[in-house]
């Protein structure tokens, strides 16, 4: 089509793309009338048919059809930035609003809010959120730690990531731990269903019908586990649960026992009995380094999946719930996968220790 100042000529690949584009469902609306627009161009009609059919003005169509000669599809498929009639903020106010979040506490609260920044730099909250944004700051959240003290610290870790990473022989490595204290709740009422727009709802009050205690052994290399709910977690228990573990796990094979340093693990009665039983090696966690024994995630995948939601009339009942899903998850197995290196452990460790004692020096 022409226009007195315009002569447009579609390829035929071109045609072939732009068509495909208006027959798309998924084509953005304002991509298919530009589409429209350079293709009726090309088919010999006049401006005003063009406005009349893309119910668009004179202006945007010749902007089109220009941007079409000089740019081509690409041209089409692009908007063009505008500047934005609110001017930026001066680098002196972004760097005040970064200094003070990480530098500072408000005199009213533990933390900075946008409202709270907003008003002590004199700026909108949204400002004071693009800010952060940008400078990947995130004062609401916090994230817990604790770096260990144990002077074998190093030591430990080097020894239980080495039976993750490369067991022995002919041996199988379990994690072992008690989940203490898991209480058998029922709900004063009946939850609502799940439904559309509306969540699953549990009454917040419950009545407590009495604690059961998870003792459990990970298989590392099966993603197996050995459970047994009992009454307390004392040394008796603890030596009951060993004699079951010693009865599950073939004779001719050593057990390495990965714990951690709970007083029930170390009293003699069970220092006596490991001694008449020495294909079981114990390697201790670090001390603060629960999150080194794999059983623990264990433990959190039953809490959300099982017990956290359920409702149960008895102890009883609870230690039901427990066992129906070890006997589900042993039926199907999968092991959790160790990636972390201990020199990559080591050195994250001396890392926070090295801005502790920054922290501490600054005090």
């Amino acid at each position: 089509m022409r226009r007195d100042d315009i002569c447009l000529y579609l390829s035929p690949a071109d045609r072939a793309e732009l068509q495909s584009l208006i027959a798309d469902r998924n084509t953005p609306r304002k991509l298919v009338w530009r589409a429209k627009i350079v293709l009726e161009t090309a088919d010999g009609h006049g401006t005003g048919e063009i406005m009349r059919r893309a119910h668009t003005s004179k202006p945007t169509v010749w902007r089109w059809q220009e941007r079409y000669l000089d740019e081509g599809l690409d041209g089409l498929k692009r908007d063009k930035t505008r500047p934005s009639r609110v001017p930026p903020l001066p680098r002196e106010t972004r760097m005040k609003v970064i200094a003070k979040t990480v530098r500072e506490n408000p005199p009213n609260a533990t933390h900075w809010s946008r409202s709270i920044m907003a008003e002590a730099v004199g700026i909108s909250p949204s400002s004071v959120g693009r800010i952060w944004a940008d400078a990947r700051l995130k004062p609401h959240l916090t994230k817990s730690f604790k770096v260990s003290n144990d002077p074998m610290f190093e030591e430990k870790v080097t020894d239980i990531v080495g039976l993750y990473l490369d067991p022995p022989e002919r041996a199988v490595v379990l994690c072992v731990d008690e989940k203490s204290q898991i209480q058998a709740l029922d709900r004063t009422q009946p939850g609502l269903p799940l439904k559309r727009g509306r969540a699953a709802t549990l009454t917040h009050d419950y009545k407590r019908h009495g604690t059961t205690t998870l003792f459990a052994a990970l298989d590392v290399k099966s993603g197996k586990v050995i459970g047994e709910c009992l009454p307390r977690h004392r040394a008796r228990e603890f030596l009951k649960f060993l004699r079951r573990i010693d009865r599950h796990v073939p004779k001719s094979r050593e057990v390495h026992l990965v714990l951690d340093n709970y007083a029930t693990h170390k009293i003699p009665e069970v220092t006596a009995w490991l001694s008449k039983h020495p294909r079981f090696k114990l390697h201790f966690t670090p001390t603060s380094a629960s999150w080194l024994n794999m059983v623990e995630r264990f433990f959190a995948e039953i809490t959300s999946r099982r017990i956290r939601r359920g409702s149960y009339t008895s102890v009883g009942d609870l230690e039901a719930a427990i066992y129906d899903y070890l006997l589900q998850h042993n039926a199907n197995p999968k092991p959790f996968t160790w990636t972390k290196s201990a020199e990559d452990i080591l050195a994250r460790e001396r890392r926070a220790l090295n801005a502790l004692d920054e922290i501490r020096g600054n005090r």
